[in-house]
């Protein structure tokens, strides 16, 4: 089932739109299900958004808390954020913070082959970066990469009022 966003003249539906939050976002907060307890941790990414699929490239150590809860429940819920900006109001009810933000749900997928770890590593790298590095195969056997694929995600702004930066 889709859920809406609530508050929908702050959606964005713009592609580009879209592709400039994951590009400024830089940390993407996964969140999992450990047993019966919520977990989140944030981590670097890359991604892909091609044709409306929206596919996140994650790495890190060959063993830890995130992988063995992927192994168990391969369901997440990602969540990133940019542009932070708090603003100021005349009363307490008009202070705010201005934002844009990508969420969604998808399934966790570890990464095996080498070829496979090299492409999504270097999809990171890209979207950390701007640029494209070469990887080699003994450089990647040393980690684990997480591959995403969003199933539904929505994204939104609020931008900043003229002149309300806190400052």
């Amino acid at each position: 089932m889709k859920r809406g966003i609530t508050k929908r003249e702050r959606e964005v539906t713009d592609i580009d739109e879209i592709r400039g939050i994951l590009d400024r976002g830089k940390i993407v907060h996964v969140g999992m299900i450990d047993g019966d307890m919520p977990y989140v941790v944030p981590m670097n990414y890359g991604y892909t958004l091609e044709e409306g699929k929206l596919t996140l490239y994650l790495h890190g150590a060959t063993t830890g808390r995130k992988l063995d809860v992927i192994r168990v429940n391969p369901k997440v819920f990602i969540e990133i954020d940019t542009d932070i900006v708090p603003f100021k109001g005349e009363a307490a009810c008009q202070y705010g913070v201005s934002y844009a933000s990508v969420m969604g749900e998808g399934i966790a997928e570890l990464v095996e082959d080498v070829e496979g770890k090299m492409d999504s590593l270097n999809k990171l790298m890209i979207t950390q970066t701007g640029r494209s590095f070469e990887f080699v195969p003994k450089m990647v056997t040393g980690v684990t990469v997480i591959k995403i694929h969003i199933s539904e995600f929505t994204a939104k702004k609020r931008p900043v009022r003229n002149g309300a930066e806190l400052g």
